[in-house]
């Protein structure tokens, strides 16, 4: 699959380090994926219990992603391993291009119920299944599409750091509650520095309401499709009970709901069908910079301060760090200015002798018509001639915002047929009483266009900007960790699981649970499961089934504990 991944979402793509899970880790998955299989066959909508049985993902075990990637092939989707939290436009893109982004951790036990943390259960139980839908496959690669092309503001790439922060240190079992609570606060203070609605923030909200914490089928009796509550224990069953607010699926009301990502959520939308989502996402997609182009699309790649590029009417594509943009009276812009280096592209490819190192310090570029009406963007080197724009000539022009450029024409370069660019030596460019451009400053390269059509938050020509070339792959496997003595244990249980059963050796295991780990509730549960298969009458199992109504009455344990004897003895229940 990994030929098929653009180059530029590459530098995102990691390796699967399949023998580094534990026991414990695969013990977690089965634990989830049991109480998902057994809750969700009556909750969750159909596209996602018939999807489970293509995916060709296993109960018992971590899925490996190159199996996942040759069942996601069939419909013509791939998978690709990501490290954790990726920006949020790479992890749209990969959708967009029909790849599904999978962070291959596993949460740790103490956060089986939920994590903010991104992880194979989230990834792959929750979200790759139900895009075994036709439908439900076209809504997540046209928002995919969108969220790829959203700007986010400076403040917002402050918070995505620091939230991915904060998942780091909650997922890692040796993270002390004050660094916790220090990352916490960190978020909170990047958050508060976040002001307005950025395109992205928008997107990302659809996305919340909708792939990860969506209900469909209407609000009396609503089914599940969010990955988010899909893939978590404790949340797919707290969805449906009264405690959680239900409301229409509206995309005003879904972008003016924000949500915390280290919890539970309180209310949740319900639409009517994964058509009305295309739809409704179709109609927004509409009022983005990269569809709408104009002066606020360029304000927006300025207030994201991150390499973007935008795309004059010409074809004419700038890309860089917009740092300035100068407008008429009518506040429409007129002038454009980057920083730092620039390139220019055409159809997403740049153009010869025109990348970073041409324009390294910069670029400016007049937007508008000349004087008079004219513009420049869809003449030919006849149409030019007539209006004295011609090589190895001297030329001067005035726009109607009043900007003036003049100087001796060297260069011409043509898209189409049509002019996009012209390279001007000893050029003079001005407004008003202020100096755009010095002839003591070097060429001056004219771009062409009165219009600015679309603005992206990413290079035009990724490869050419950043000087991308193919590497080999230095991410080596990890070694197989060594085993502790409570994962040794899970290791003994599943061998009885999967190769034989020994009542001998539950009757060892569970005499060290009982001396050296009294709170370890997960294995009981495990043990507990095989004894009702292979020993019903033991006495054995009604110690065990004790203990853990004993360690029932912890608060921290009762959901954990009542949902797995939920599904050792098959009762269905919604509890909060």
């Amino acid at each position: 699959m990994k030929q098929s991944i653009p180059s530029h979402l590459r530098p995102f793509v990691a390796k699967q380090h399949y023998h580094a899970y534990t026991p414990i880790d695969h013990a977690v998955w089965r634990y989830v994926m049991r109480q998902n299989h057994h809750f969700l066959e009556d909750t969750a909508h159909e596209a996602f219990t018939e999807g489970l049985k293509s995916s060709g993902i296993n109960i018992e075990e971590i899925p490996k992603v190159s199996d996942m990637n040759r069942h996601l092939a069939k419909i013509g989707w791939g998978a690709a391993i990501v490290d954790g939290l990726i920006p949020g436009t790479a992890f749209f893109d990969f959708q967009a291009h029909g790849i599904l982004p999978i962070a291959t951790d596993i949460r740790q036990k103490s956060n089986i119920e939920y994590t903010p943390a991104p992880d194979i259960l989230h990834e792959a139980a929750g979200h790759a299944p139900i895009l075994f839908d036709e439908t439900y496959s076209t809504f997540v690669k046209l928002i995919g599409n969108i969220g790829a092309n959203a700007f986010a503001t400076e403040e917002e790439h402050e918070v995505f750091e620091a939230t991915r922060h904060l998942s780091i240190v909650m997922e890692d079992p040796n993270s002390a509650d004050e660094e916790i609570c220090e990352a916490k606060r960190l978020l909170a203070e990047k958050q508060a520095a976040v002001t307005g609605l950025s395109e992205a923030e928008q997107v990302s909200r659809i996305f919340w309401w909708t792939v990860e914490f969506g209900l469909i089928a209407g609000l009396h009796q609503p089914k599940i499709f969010g990955a988010g509550l899909l893939s978590s224990v404790g949340e797919s069953k707290h969805c449906l009970s009264d405690s959680v607010s239900k409301r229409p699926f509206s995309i005003e009301e879904a972008i003016q709901t924000s949500y915390d990502v280290t919890s539970m959520q309180k209310q949740l939308f319900v639409c009517e069908s994964f058509e009305q989502l295309i739809k409704m996402v179709e109609k927004f997609g509409e009022t983005l910079a990269f569809r709408k182009g104009g002066t606020k699309a360029i304000e927006k790649a300025i207030r994201s301060n991150q390499i973007a590029h935008i795309e004059f009417n010409s074809g004419l594509q700038v890309t860089g760090v917009f740092k300035e943009v100068m407008k008429d009276e009518l506040g429409k812009a007129i002038y454009v200015k980057t920083i730092g280096p620039t390139a220019l592209s055409a159809q997403n490819e740049q153009l010869v002798h025109h990348g970073t190192d041409r324009h390294a310090d910069g670029f400016g570029a007049p937007i508008g018509v000349l004087q008079g009406g004219t513009s420049l963007e869809y003449k030919t080197e006849a149409d030019l001639k007539k209006l004295g724009i011609e090589v190895n000539k001297l030329m001067q022009i005035t726009f109607e915002s009043g900007i003036e450029v003049s100087g001796h024409v060297t260069d011409m370069v043509f898209h189409h047929g049509h002019i996009i660019l012209l390279t001007i030596d000893e050029c003079l460019v001005t407004y008003r009483d202020r100096v755009l451009f010095h002839p003591t400053w070097g060429a001056f390269d004219l771009a062409i266009g009165s219009e600015i059509v679309s603005a992206r938050p990413y290079a035009a020509d990724y490869d050419a900007f950043f000087d991308i070339k193919p590497s080999g792959d230095e991410d080596k496997d990890r070694e197989s960790p060594s085993l502790t003595p409570l994962e040794n244990l899970f290791a003994e249980v599943r061998e009885l699981r999967e190769v034989s059963f020994s009542i001998d050796l539950i009757h060892s295991v569970v005499g060290k649970l009982k001396v050296e780990f009294p709170e370890e509730w997960l294995l009981r549960l495990e043990i507990l499961e095989l004894l009702e298969e292979y020993e019903p009458e033991s006495l054995i199992k009604q110690e065990l089934l004790n203990e853990l109504l004993e360690l029932k009455k912890q608060d921290r344990f009762a959901r954990l504990i009542e949902n797995g004897l939920d599904v050792i003895y098959d009762r269905k229940g919604v509890t909060a």
